[in-house]
């Protein structure tokens, strides 16, 4: 029997007709995000998901992903949320903290939203190796996190697991009217 290896890419995407998809872009390095938007748009697309059912959100930068990406999967109109950023290291440890910080975040929303959030953030070393990364097909990150976004909102939906629709009110541990503060 002759197994893919883990870092190939299937044949075929799946079917994401009937899907709805948020995909979220860091602003900050723009010309790496924007071809990241556009490889995740394609795939998205070429998969046969409608343009209206793709939803384009920005962010200031990477740090904001997670925050979004939580925001969005908590409406329950999506079947999948994509997260594309790019962090390039500088002379600070600046970089780590913020790339640690947004991995655990997109992990922590997707676990505490039960909505598939795929990761899309590139963590390079320099300018270069981003671009090589964001460039075109389906060797673009871009690409690669939404098609894992469309396998996974596939997955859900055939184990019975659509997105949870969002109630008109948010719970935030307390009742709405409810004293707040010390006991009397």
């Amino acid at each position: 029997m002759r197994h893919q290896d883990s870092a190939t890419p299937p044949a075929a995407l799946p079917g994401a007709a009937g899907y709805r998809f948020a995909v979220i872009v860091s602003r900050f390095n723009p010309s790496i995000t924007e071809a990241l938007r556009e490889g995740a748009r394609t795939a998205l697309l070429d998969a046969g998901a409608a343009p209206a059912d793709i939803e384009e959100l920005h962010v200031p930068g990477a740090f904001e992903l997670p925050q979004a990406a939580r925001c969005a999967a908590e409406t329950g109109r999506f079947d999948a949320v994509i997260c594309l950023g790019c962090v390039i290291r500088g002379e600070t440890p600046h970089f780590e903290y913020i790339s640690s910080a947004v991995a655990h975040g997109i992990m922590e929303a997707a676990g505490e939203t039960g909505v598939p959030i795929a990761f899309g953030v590139l963590t390079t070393d320099s300018e270069a190796q981003a671009e090589a990364r964001a460039g075109g097909g389906r060797d673009n990150k871009g690409w690669e996190a939404a098609a894992a976004g469309i396998e996974m909102a596939v997955l859900f939906r055939k184990l019975g697991r659509a997105p949870a629709r969002a109630s008109s009110s948010r719970s935030f541990g307390f009742e709405p009217g409810a004293a707040r503060g010390h006991d009397s």
